[in-house]
């Protein structure tokens, strides 16, 4: 409407001036505000490099379904814009750093440490240093890295040149998994990501948890950025990507949840909340809170369409956890589309291998 008040400000003048280009803003007019009104349907879109922006959603803390956040990593040039201090030499040559091949890191500027030379205690140590506790605690309760690479990346945070740490483990009744750390000395900046190893699995994977001791709240959890999570007995369902890829526990991952949910909608706990909804607020964030306080039994589910996120088992044998239950199923064709998996060609590589295992057959 403000859109609208000010282009209408203006057109008597317009029209002596420019009569076609007043007829066209009248016409745009009438669209603009057939969209105020509700009349005519369409979409709105905020980008915000600061990330300060918010949009209300009326079922919260239920998901919108006509709602879509998504985070991105902010280039060099909206750094410099933002206020954040970035070396002017890496915005002008940041297209110039990838060599013609397309590959960022030639074979040389990986460095191997040799075999059996970091052992478990420096291992954990190297990777420790720009890692989360709770992350390295987690990964290393089952086996430490064998081979740490360290090649050169940039800040997320300054773009300025930093190290970034990488490993591979295997974690039991799981699969292998890549761990990746990132810390920068120019402004402190620290990150970690658990990349899933191996090929996409054919089928996407449902983790259900019937959550009822206080051991059940202590179970690892891994929830990858491609899993949703569900607590049916509290309505409560967070789409796929939201709070990312992390590690940490079934009480850490509620307590993420009830952060986050006050971080996001933070807007709306103000003083202009209307009695009924702040009312409505306060009892949800109740109900969480009552999630680990175990008055209840209540349910854990995790629906990852790439099947790598994980749950712990509280026994030996996952078939004896009878509080646990895995369940598999075909990806629908939005899943794959949303997933990028619909347009992947392989002919060409098939091809190739055939080829190569018909060679070695002869």
């Amino acid at each position: 409407m403000r859109a609208a008040d000010e282009l209408q400000t203006l057109q008597e003048e317009r029209k002596k001036v420019a009569p076609e280009t007043a007829e066209a803003i009248d016409q745009f007019l009438v669209k603009l505000r057939a969209c105020a009104t509700g009349e005519s349907a369409f979409t709105f879109i905020l980008d915000d490099p600061a990330g300060n922006s918010f949009i209300e959603n009326p079922f919260a803390p239920s998901s919108d379904p006509s709602l879509t956040i998504k985070f991105y990593e902010r280039t060099p040039e909206q750094q410099a814009s933002l206020g954040y201090l970035v070396d002017s030499t890496h915005i002008e040559g940041i297209h110039d750093e990838t060599p013609e091949g397309g590959e960022a890191v030639t074979a040389d500027q990986v460095r191997r440490e040799p075999h059996g030379s970091i052992g478990a205690t420096a291992g954990h140590r190297a990777i420790a240093q720009s890692n989360s506790s709770e992350i390295a605690e987690a990964l290393f309760r089952y086996t430490a890295p064998e081979e740490v690479m360290t090649f050169p990346s940039s800040c997320g945070a300054c773009a300025a040149s930093c190290e970034t740490r990488m490993f591979v483990t295997n974690i039991p009744y799981f699969q292998e998994v890549i761990v990746m750390a990132s810390t920068c000395d120019s402004c402190g900046y620290r990150n970690s990501e658990l990349k899933p190893g191996g090929r996409i699995p054919e089928k996407g994977k449902r983790i259900t948890l019937n959550v009822k001791n206080v051991n059940d709240l202590s179970r690892d959890v891994i929830k990858s950025d491609t899993a949703s999570v569900k607590v049916p007995e509290l309505d409560l369902e967070l789409a796929s990507g939201t709070l990312g890829g992390i590690v940490t526990t079934v009480e850490g991952l509620i307590t993420k949840i009830s952060e986050s949910l006050e971080r996001v909608h933070g807007f709306t706990f103000g003083d202009s909340l209307d009695e009924q909804r702040k009312g409505k607020w306060i009892d949800f964030k109740a109900r969480l809170n009552k999630l680990l306080s175990l008055e209840e039994a209540w349910t854990l589910i995790l629906d990852d369409a790439l099947a790598n996120s994980f749950v712990a088992p509280a026994t030996d044998d996952l078939k004896e956890d009878n509080q646990l239950s895995f369940e598999e199923y075909e990806r629908s064709w939005e899943q794959n589309e949303e997933l990028g998996l619909n347009d992947i060609d392989t002919s060409s590589a098939d091809v190739a291998y055939e080829s190569t295992n018909t060679t070695k057959t002869e």
